[in-house]
């Protein structure tokens, strides 16, 4: 796992190198709508929490940029009683395509690597894989000045349950954000 995210990181900096037209760094914050699906998730309802975090963004072309981005996020569930809250470092390696004069659509892999997990206060980590893999899609405008408006939509392709059990990542987020 660690050689994969090495390669991954080698690679985005060599095309940085290579083909970057322009780069820019940014900042953005955003609420959190997240839900959890899955087999095992009959009566999680969605929990409202935040996210945080830096984005690179690299030129390829007048068009298309990579945009990769590190992302404190606040996921999880509640439910009857108590809330599930799952503390993630996502890492998003994003295609962006302009479609219209500062609108752009994005789509692209994220890997999330769990921080803590608590059930209601008590530590349940040990329960949970340590790594999330999901897909994300999202449209984003940027105004002239650098400030950014996104909607994203993460969707998680693996379970998060370290055992028996389904359950996989959903979060709705909404971020304002400002390229540097």
């Amino acid at each position: 796992m660690k050689k994969l995210l090495l390669c991954a990181a080698i690679a985005v900096f060599a095309m940085c190198n290579v083909n970057a037209q322009e780069m820019k760094f940014g900042v953005k914050a955003g609420v959190n709508f997240a839900s959890l699906g899955g087999d095992d998730s009959d009566g999680l309802d969605g929990l409202t929490s935040f996210h945080v975090g830096g984005v690179l963004n690299i030129g390829v072309s007048e068009k298309f940029s990579v945009q990769p981005e590190l992302v404190y996020s606040a996921q999880g569930a509640s439910y009857d009683g108590g809330d599930l809250k799952l503390d993630y470092l996502n890492i998003p390696v994003l295609a962006k395509v302009m479609v219209a004069d500062g609108f752009s659509i994005e789509a692209g892999p994220q890997i999330g690597f769990l921080l803590s997990a608590k059930d209601d206060g008590e530590d349940v980590k040990d329960f949970l894989k340590s790594t999330d893999f999901s897909g994300a899609v999202g449209v984003s405008y940027q105004m002239e000045t650098g400030l950014n408006f996104a909607v994203r939509y993460n969707f998680g392709l693996g379970n998060i349950v370290d055992g028996e059990g389904d359950l996989k990542n959903n979060v709705i987020q909404l971020s304002v954000g400002y390229f540097f």
